[in-house]
């Protein structure tokens, strides 16, 4: 964390966890919910190991896992695609004046791109749309008011890990998929209002 944050945005940072499992217990055992937790806590994609671990825990909601993995080995392109449509879409943000200026606060906008895309497959991989925290949402509303980040090129952002995602699955799958990222990029969306 940046020397120049403050307390309170220090505390923000802290609660502005978007991802809950909590309402997971009627389809996921504690040992599967254990491994999504463990991923979210340490900031990380799932790992091949939690991957086949969870195959076997949780066969019946074994479905999204492939994709998640797809998803995962495919950040960085998708994160650039979805950086360069911000970039397509306001020319001027990065540079003085604009709302990711300096380079620091650019940096900071693509990894949560990253962190946005972690937790989406953390919802297609247990099959859950229901994957955010009301409360993780509302210290993230607050930490982005709190920073001014500017919310309508975080949307588009969003739209675009959407966009550069989707193309990358099988024929028929987008379908299935679109609600994952549609719920994350509805939360965001409300931050606005």
């Amino acid at each position: 964390m940046p020397a120049q944050f403050n307390d309170a945005i220090r505390e923000l940072i802290q609660n502005a966890r978007i991802v809950s499992f909590t309402g997971w217990q009627s389809t996921h055992p504690a040992e599967a919910i254990a491994l999504f937790q463990a991923a979210d806590d340490q900031g990380r994609y799932l790992s091949q190991a939690d991957c086949a671990h969870l195959q076997t825990l949780v066969p019946s909601r074994a479905a999204g896992l492939p994709v998640a993995q797809q998803l995962r080995d495919q950040v960085a392109e998708i994160v650039d695609e979805a950086r360069a449509g911000v970039l397509d879409t306001f020319p001027t943000i990065t540079q003085p004046g604009g709302g990711l200026y300096p380079s620091e606060r650019a940096e900071a906008c693509w990894r949560d791109f990253w962190h946005f895309l972690r937790c989406i497959t953390y919802g297609i991989a247990g099959q859950h749309l229901d994957y955010t925290s009301p409360e993780g949402l509302h210290y993230m509303r607050l930490l982005y008011q709190e920073l001014q980040v500017p919310l309508d090129a975080m949307v588009v952002g969003l739209e675009g890990i959407k966009t550069a995602s989707l193309n990358r699955v099988a024929r028929g799958q987008p379908d299935a998929l679109a609600p994952y990222f549609d719920h994350l990029i509805v939360q965001l969306s409300q931050f606005r209002t």
